[in-house]
């Protein structure tokens, strides 16, 4: 057998080998194409608003076909630097770019328009609040829809608050972080190495902030308007009860019915996001994203020293000992979510005060509509008070009328024959009659029937 190993331990070695090369996993996937299309029909719109305007999303040149997974729909992508275009895409090109199940495009649809949700998925968060719809990830957010008269503020705020100059490379830190987290031998804490993207909210924070600021700000807009034209039609109710003014009062009261709802959504979404911290932790896109790269990166790394070190007298369990370590110090901050839970926090507070706006108007209607109901009662009493005073005075001309009656019959009587007795015998019956109407009018006073 001279020099050569033994056959079980050449076995080993081989099986050791292939062991440490499993480690090393597979390179990342470039990140998906940008929608683009070779054929740009407005040339003079990039130029003049840094935004691209582009037709179709897998189809050739001068064809455009819609793709059999559906239709297209109308999409501006901005990116992390504030660059963005308008694309057309189906909703298989969207899926397949962001990782989103298909459910998640039929949140952001017409059926669901005016609704509020914020969904936290893997490598995206998909955001429909009131009339913004969009899909953010950790380097791009797509934006449906942006055309609209009511997303153009949200499209203008992300041109105008997106950093072009300034933003981080998300790319290069994560690099920098997987080439300098080892020095020496010793590993540094991962925190340390992404010590500068925790200057500021992350790029998917930023875009929420927007969108969040750019709704609270419409909603406070309409609550105002609603304020402006309620009080004065509220008082007009108040000093004339028409049916012109009623007319506007049950306006106003579905305006105000709709848009408390809506305000409602909106801050019930904020504040289930509040209350779940897994959910929170699951929307830092960019802290997940970094910690893949760097795995990934430490795990590759791991993997290589392994295979350089491997002799009979260094084991492999300490390679595998440092990547766990490394890769324990990648989620020490998972839980970490006190900057999204400030940012929640404030826009919580706002669409607070934004119901309470409409709640107190909605109880100034109330109290309105409780006095127009009190003078109709008031009213109603009068009429009441009214129609009691006419019966007895009523009853009173009966009784009157009654004995008028009894003499005109055609029987012998003796005062037939006595001269001027006519006039007496109607004065006294008239004045009997008058006093047993305020006999009567008095007894009801008495009763309180009446008012005084």
């Amino acid at each position: 057998m001279g020099t050569d190993q033994p056959f079980f331990l050449r076995k080993n070695s081989r099986r050791r080998l292939k062991k440490a090369l499993g480690l090393q996993s597979p390179p990342s996937a470039p990140p998906p194409p940008p929608l683009r299309s070779p054929e740009p029909i407005d040339s003079s719109y990039n130029n003049n608003n840094n935004t691209s305007l582009v037709v179709g999303s897998s189809t050739g040149p001068g064809k455009g076909k819609k793709k059999a997974g559906g239709t297209s729909r109308l999409w501006m992508r901005f990116d992390r630097l504030g660059n963005s275009e308008l694309v057309e895409c189906d909703k298989s090109a969207i899926i397949k770019r962001v990782s989103i199940p298909p459910r998640d495009l039929r949140i952001l649809g017409p059926v669901f328009s005016h609704s509020s949700n914020i969904l936290a998925r893997e490598k995206a968060m998909v955001v429909n609040l009131e009339f913004i719809r969009a899909i953010v990830t950790a380097e791009e957010v797509l934006i449906l829809d942006p055309l609209c008269q009511e997303v153009l503020p949200f499209v203008d705020q992300l041109r105008q608050q997106l950093p072009h100059k300034t933003a981080v490379n998300i790319q290069q830190v994560s690099r920098n972080a997987g080439i300098h987290a080892s020095t020496g031998g010793q590993w540094l804490p991962v925190p340390e190495a992404a010590e500068g993207l925790q200057c500021e909210l992350p790029f998917e924070f930023h875009v929420l902030e927007i969108a969040l600021e750019v709704v609270c700000t419409y909603l406070d807009s309409n609550v105002a308007d609603l304020e402006r034209d309620a009080y004065p039609v509220l008082d007009e109710l108040a000093r004339n009860v028409s049916t012109k003014n009623l007319e506007h009062v049950r306006s106003l009261k579905s305006n105000l019915t709709r848009l408390l709802a809506r305000v409602q959504k909106v801050r019930d979404e904020i504040e289930h996001l509040l209350d779940d911290n897994e959910d929170m932790a699951d929307l830092y896109l960019t802290r997940k994203w970094i910690q893949n790269q760097q795995s990934e990166a430490l795990v590759g790394s791991a993997a290589s020293n392994s295979i350089t070190l491997a002799t009979p007298h260094l084991p492999r369990l300490g390679s595998n000992r440092s990547a766990s370590m490394v890769t324990g110090s990648v989620l020490d901050d998972d839980d970490d979510v006190e900057d999204l839970e400030m940012l929640l926090e404030a826009y919580f507070m706002q669409l607070d005060g934004t119901r309470n706006k409409i709640l107190s108007v909605r109880e100034y209607i109330d109290d309105t509509e409780d006095y127009v109901n009190i003078q109709l009662d008031n009213q109603r009493n009068e009429l009441i008070q009214l129609q009691l005073v006419l019966t007895i005075a009523s009853f009173a001309i009966s009784v009157d009328t009654l004995i008028a009656g009894m003499f005109g019959m055609n029987i012998p009587c003796q005062l037939y024959h006595i001269h001027g007795i006519f006039g007496y015998f109607v004065g006294s019956s008239s004045t009997g009659c008058l006093f047993l109407f305020l006999l009567v009018l008095g007894y009801a006073r008495w009763k309180k029937l009446l008012g005084s």
